[in-house]
């Protein structure tokens, strides 16, 4: 029996990251949208790819969530998208109306779940969800730190050379404008990044990584990313069903990991079955430590608004 995902929301990430999952042909597939019609269509349209592409996932689609029974992952995507000139912050007054009620549902049918959250501003709405399921700390995760490294890893690549197989690089803290790119543990190939990039020009890539998702708001004007997104909501949930240890930056409640409690951040954990597994500590510099301090108390203050 092939395991079972649900993805809430039925937008461009949500679709992208059913679209991505159902090509790697070994899950199954729920997705729901509170519009009429617009997940069941896409469902049917995904299922109608697979003869061509060549996986036989099987994908449903509507509004009704009994469709996501016994989901061992479910990746919730709703709420509303940036704008230009909005940022993460804006967001978490809607959002939170959208993702409290969207948790009890999927936990209803599947309360058993590992629940992924990548609804903006992300650290606020992982917390939201935590408070709203009860579910242990290890089970809701925040998205972020994956696509932020992402980033982080292609602009490094590009500015050298390079594949980006050769960068190995972690983005940890909130998933905003104070998310703390390491510089000190990112190497290509083993070969430090300072001895490669010079330290201006690295600071500048580095504020690149923190404006990435601005900088692609700005390009499309009427829409955000979706398909960094929908890829690392992937590999996190490959990396769960697959119960492979795989080490990745996600959003999850501290408790004295780093010398932070109480704040959803981006650090790295080993993710695999049941959720995360361990929290994976590395070691910071002193510039490190303080930026983090610093993001994690910019992530308290957008909690702060959380109802």
């Amino acid at each position: 029996m092939r395991q079972k995902v649900s993805v809430i929301g039925a937008g461009n990430v949500g679709a992208t990251t059913a679209q991505r999952l159902a090509e790697l042909d070994r899950f199954d597939l729920a997705l729901v949208d509170v519009v009429d019609g617009l997940a069941a269509g896409k469902a049917l349209d995904l299922s109608e790819a697979g003869p061509v592409v060549g996986y036989d996932s099987r994908v449903v689609g509507g509004t009704d969530y009994s469709i996501t029974e016994g989901s061992e992952v479910v990746v919730i995507t709703s709420g509303l998208a940036r704008k230009p000139g909005m940022s993460r912050d804006d967001l978490i007054e809607a959002n939170a109306r959208v993702v409290g009620p969207v948790t009890e549902e999927v936990l209803k049918r599947s309360p058993g779940a590992v629940l992924i959250v990548v609804t903006n501003p992300v650290d606020a709405m992982t917390e939201l969800t935590l408070r709203v399921s009860g579910l242990d700390r290890f089970r809701v995760i925040g998205m972020g730190g994956v696509l932020d490294t992402a980033r982080f890893r292609h602009f490094l690549a590009a500015e050298l050379g390079v594949s980006v197989r050769s960068v190995e690089a972690y983005v940890l803290g909130g998933h905003g404008d104070s998310m703390v790119p390491l510089r000190g543990v990112t190497n290509i190939a083993g070969v430090p990044v300072g001895s490669l990039i010079a330290s201006e020009r690295l600071e500048e890539i580095v504020q690149r990584t923190r404006d990435g998702g601005a900088e692609i708001v700005k390009l499309l004007k009427t829409g955000s990313a979706f398909y960094a997104p929908a890829a690392a909501n992937a590999q996190m949930v490959e990396a769960i069903l697959g119960d492979r240890r795989q080490v990745l930056p996600c959003g999850i409640r501290l408790a004295g990991e780093y010398g932070i409690s109480g704040v959803v951040l981006g650090v790295p954990v080993k993710l695999g079955a049941g959720g995360v597994t361990e929290v994976v500590e590395v070691q910071l510099s002193e510039v490190e430590r303080a930026e983090l301090e610093r993001s994690a108390q910019a992530v308290r203050e957008v909690m702060a608004v959380l109802p």
